[in-house]
């Protein structure tokens, strides 16, 4: 049977991946990367670059091992912003997404090993154009932030692939399109306007309205039952979503979907029988955590959760810490 590892959101954290495909049995070789089972493989679930100090090593390895024929990518939103953020509109001459302080922000670690227009900042722009924004496998979905099956539809339409071409890129960057609009959702996930006057601080000490969605869910109740990442509950209305709410909801019968992007906190849980988080702030504090899916499960296994705490053990979600000689 094989074995596919799950891996979620690096954001630069170069020594954090190495260690969690120590620990995972692969090794490097040169320029190439093996594994003692020939079958086993990787799908990367985007946001490799900002935060961390080594979006180039990242990027790297990430490169070398699909090179190699043993991995997978998505395009995670900040893979997305940065095309944008260094891409001009051709009806406007101006970025894609504004050059404005936040952005810069955001946007810092990258931008200072791979500074605007400099030539291998385009090959690795070049590189992220070729992401998918989500892979259907026999026994499994991945994609960055949100598998809402009426927008992966929407976009098959336009691109079976789920690779954008150059249009299609620009599209995704205009509000009112529909391109922007599926592209949105899959990769930063389904947000709502809460109620007026409710407000929120987020974890960048930023005032905001909309919240991120608990989208695999079916059973919320209140605006506090559906929310993510909002670091204090209390800042929302402890309200029943009104009649006009939006139906989400991953139905039980699909296959395994695996995602990233929320920042999720604690130890980490399967959100549903086959619907699971991957991202623990590994772009921060937290540790890189990942998943073994193995061929033919049709339902997500606790166990095979991997917690990548230091330079050589990881923790089996549910059993004792294991060690990598």
């Amino acid at each position: 049977m094989s074995v596919t590892d799950i891996i979620p959101d690096i954001h630069g954290q170069a020594e954090k991946l190495r260690v969690a495909l120590r620990n995972l049995g692969w090794q490097r070789n040169g320029l190439t990367w093996s594994h003692p089972d020939p079958d086993r493989e990787i799908v990367f679930l985007g946001d490799f670059i900002d935060r961390g100090p080594e979006n180039a090593a990242v990027i790297r390895i990430v490169r070398e091992l699909i090179d190699a024929g043993r991995a997978r990518a998505i395009m995670g939103n900040h893979e997305l912003n940065a095309l944008h953020f260094h891409t001009k509109d051709p009806e406007t001459d101006l970025p894609l997404r504004a050059h404005k302080t936040k952005n810069f922000e955001q946007h810092a670690s990258f931008l200072k090993e791979f500074p605007l227009g400099a030539p291998h900042t385009k090959d690795v722009l070049d590189w992220m154009k070729g992401l998918q924004l989500f892979i259907e496998a026999d026994g499994f979905r991945a994609v960055h932030a949100a598998w809402i099956q009426s927008d992966v539809d929407r976009l098959r339409k336009y691109c079976e692939t789920g690779i954008l071409n150059e249009d299609q890129l620009i599209r995704a960057a205009r509000d009112g399109d529909e391109i922007h609009s599926i592209v949105e959702t899959l990769t930063k996930g389904p947000e709502q306007t809460l109620p007026q006057p409710h407000q929120f601080v987020d974890k960048g000490g930023h005032v905001r309205r909309d919240i991120r969605v608990k989208w695999w869910g079916t059973e919320a109740k209140s605006w506090r039952d559906v929310a993510m990442s909002v670091p204090n509950l209390d800042d929302l209305p402890d309200l029943p979503l009104p009649d006009s709410f939006p139906t989400y909801g991953y139905l039980a019968k699909e296959k395994p979907v695996f995602f990233g992007h929320y920042w999720m906190s604690g130890q980490p849980v399967l959100q549903t029988e086959n619907a699971l988080c991957l991202d623990y702030s590994a772009g921060k504090d937290g540790p890189l955590v990942t998943y073994e899916m193995i061929e033919g499960d049709e339902k997500l296994d606790a166990s095979r959760i991997l917690v990548h705490d230091d330079r050589q053990s990881f923790i089996r979600t549910g059993q004792k810490k294991g060690r990598k000689g």
